[in-house]
Order: structure tokens, then sequence, then C-alpha cells
């Protein structure tokens, strides 16, 4: 066992890549024969490989995966806004690729959607399976930059070793999600691929800018399709009586009339045509027009609160509440604060006072004040099912937690001391 901290090997420059690689390699081989080594990647590809390490991924195996019919594939890009802003990423990386590596575009599954490039590299693509209908998820190829820049949602260049399938250490790749701006969803993964020896520093961030070209191409859409709502909706209020809006598909408010406007509506993820509960309107009629919703808000309901809870934090950076109404069901996205919050009322049904809350969540009973703040913003989506005095769920209200399939994944960056203790009391117990 050494008594040295590991040093992290640094993104290679160009020329001493090769020497980079072999640091890599040491590393890669330390970590899959369970040893200590004072050569570490760096933070990100090291968390990678442990992931891949517990999903079972065998780094000797072919990178090859079941690829998608083709009517699949072509289903895929008809149902995604990537389709729309293809001319932007092939302007952007397509004479790049051209030269010398291929631009790869995958949905939010890392299933491959389009690829064009270097006739010389697409065929040596082949032989690793980097192809339409592919794969590349983490759980599927293990360490590459679409799998693991879809798992942490933030842009990466993997090159030669880093990888975690053996095949792959001739290849060198950078790549970007691509969310969508109206809800800030991944719509899919923006990459450029080619042999090691075309690595270069500038390749990410190259493509972290061609996919926020994309994005914005997105919002400019968005902002006419608006426009285009708002025609369709000005003469339908200027008839109606009583409070009523008119929103995209996405929630963005298009037009309001008999109560202040807001930004943007929460809408549950299945909306249908008829009465549904809103969160922040109470029960409403909610009926289709083309291009999204008029709402009108139905005064003095007798239909009840929602009665049932499921806080999903099966995902570190997919972290949500849904709530089920006796009407219908919406989903909330969480911040990991909020998240820490919900958990700790989850555990305590009894409820827990703001000084109690304080010390579960910081350690420290005296920063009621913070978590005061924090509560009252999330009572302006949850106030039907959170009560307080002291804060807590609801009496009526079921609640379910929905823990990560690791329980060291469970909100893997808290430090609040009762996430840490639930994440030890979780671990499996040693026998001699």
């Amino acid at each position: 066992m050494r008594d040295t901290e590991p040093v992290e090997v640094a993104r290679p420059a160009a020329q001493d890549a090769k020497r980079a690689a072999r640091l890599l390699h040491a590393a890669r081989e330390a970590r899959l024969a369970g040893d200590r080594s004072a050569i570490a990647p760096r933070a990100e590809i090291d968390a990678s490989w442990d992931r891949v390490v517990r999903s079972g991924i065998d780094p000797a195996q072919s990178p090859e995966s079941e690829l998608l019919e083709a009517d699949e594939i072509e289903h895929r890009r008809r149902g995604t806004a990537l389709s729309e802003v293809m001319p932007v990423l092939r302007q952007g990386l397509g004479s790049i690729a051209e030269a010398q590596q291929i631009m790869v575009v995958t949905d939010a599954e890392g299933r491959v959607l389009w690829r064009q490039g270097h006739s010389a590299v697409i065929r040596r693509a082949h032989d690793i399976c980097l192809e339409e209908g592919a794969a590349w998820a983490e759980a599927s190829t293990g360490t590459n930059a679409i799998g693991t820049a879809l798992a942490t949602r933030a842009p990466l260049q993997v090159h030669s070793a880093e990888h975690f399938i053996r095949a792959l250490h001739s290849w060198t790749c950078a790549a970007a999600p691509v969310r969508d701006p109206r809800d800030g969803r991944i719509m899919g993964i923006v990459d450029i691929s080619g042999p090691a020896s075309t690595f270069h520093p500038t390749a990410l961030a190259l493509v972290g800018s061609v996919a926020g070209l994309a994005e914005g191409e997105i919002r400019t859409r968005h902002l006419v399709a608006i426009e285009r709502l708002r025609a369709v909706a000005a003469p339908i209020l200027c008839r109606l009586g009583g409070r009523a809006l008119v929103v995209d598909t996405h929630g963005w408010l298009a037009a309001v009339t008999g109560m202040p406007p807001v930004d943007r509506l929460p809408l549950p993820k299945s909306l249908r045509p008829g009465r549904v509960w809103l969160p922040s309107l109470g029960m409403c009629r909610v009926e289709p027009l083309p291009g999204g919703w008029l709402v009108q808000v139905a005064d003095g309901s007798s239909d009840g609160p929602p009665r049932r809870v499921v806080l999903d934090l099966s995902r570190p950076r997919g972290l949500t509440i849904h709530v089920v109404s006796p009407v219908g069901t919406w989903t909330q996205r969480l911040s990991p604060r909020h998240a820490e919050l919900l958990y700790a009322l989850a555990l305590h049904r009894e409820g827990r006072t703001a000084s109690e809350l304080a010390l579960g969540i910081f350690g420290d009973p005296t920063r009621t004040v913070t978590v005061r703040a924090e509560i009252s913003r999330m009572r302006r989506h949850l106030a039907e099912v959170l009560a307080h005095r002291p804060y807590r769920f609801g009496e009526d209200v079921e609640v379910e937690v929905v823990h990560p399939e690791h329980p060291a994944d469970l909100l893997p960056r808290s430090k609040a001391p009762l996430v840490v203790a639930a994440r030890r009391s979780a671990e499996p117990v040693e026998t001699v």
C-alpha cells in the first residue's frame, strides 16, 4: 500500500501524447487489478471507470452492439429536434471531420443517428461498431466520450487508454451534450472521433461551441413557434371569462388573461385534454391548440389534492419528484439541495423543525434561515403535499423513495450528515 496520494494524469498535449497514453495504460491496468497506484486518471475518467467496473463490462470485450433497424433509425431521427439543426452541426464540424475524423450525432440513449466524415476513418469506425444504429452509452461500450458525456451531462474528451475497452485505445474522441433549451433535457450528443494520432486539445472546446450553436438555433425556432401560438391564442382568450392562459407543449407562456403572467407553467409529462390538477393553479380544464394548450382555471373545485409522491433519487443528475393526484400526475425536477430536504422529510414522516433539518443537512442547527428559504421555494410547487409546523409530508400522502442501485450513488455529491449516514448504513458488512 502506497502512502502517497495518486498523481492525476492530465489531458495530454499533442507533443507528449504517447507518454501520457503509457501512463494512462498503467493507471488503468492497476485499477483493473484492484491495486492502488501512484498514477490516476482525470477525476471524470476515474469516476467513469468506477461505474463501468460495477456494471461488469469486460475490458477485453468487443465494442460491437446490436444495431437498430433502418426504419427505427429513421423514426428516431424524425422524433428529435436534432434533425432540425443538423445543418448547423455539419457546418460547424463537417469540414474538420472530412479532413481527418468523423462527426457522430446520437440520441439521448447514446444510439448513433447520424455519421459523416473521412472515408478511411469511417471504414476504421466499422471495426469498432461506431456506425448508425449502434449503442454507445457507458452501459454498452464502457468509458467513451459519447457515453460518459451522457452519464455526466457535460462535455468530455476521452483519449487512448482512458477508454475502458482495450479495442478503443487507438481512438480519440470529444463529445458534448445538446440540450433542448425549452425544457433543459438532453436531446443527444455531438461527437468527433478519429485515430489517436489525430488528438488535439482544442477539439473539446470546438464540439462544445458547436453544440451551443445548435441549442441557439432551437431557441430561435422556439421563439418563432411561440409567436405563431400567440396569434392563435389572442382571439380565443378575448372571448373567455375568468382565468386562462395559453402555453406551448413545454409550458412556455404565449398569452394570458385574468391572472398575472408567468414565464412557464409546469406541465405533467403525459398531459391530456380534460380536467387536470396543476400544482401551481389547482384544478384546470385543458384543451389542445395547434402547438400548445389552452388552460382554464376551474375556481372553487371540490376535487382533492394529490395523494401519492414518488421521490426518485435513482439518477444523480435526474432527481425528480412525481406526484400522483386523483385526476392526473405531474413531475418536478429537483435541485440537489431540494432532494436532500425532501429525502429528510421522507425519512421522518412525523416531521422536522427547521433546526432539525439544518442539523441533518448542514450539520449546523443554527442555519434555519437557509432551510426556511429553501422550503418556501419548494412549497411554490409542492404546497399540496408539503405541510409545515413542523415541516413534513401531509398525513394523507403516501411517499415512496426510489433509491439508486448502489448505495454509494445516493446523492453522491451530498455532504449532508443524514445522507452520509444513509450511505454507510446500506454498505455491506464484512465478515471474517
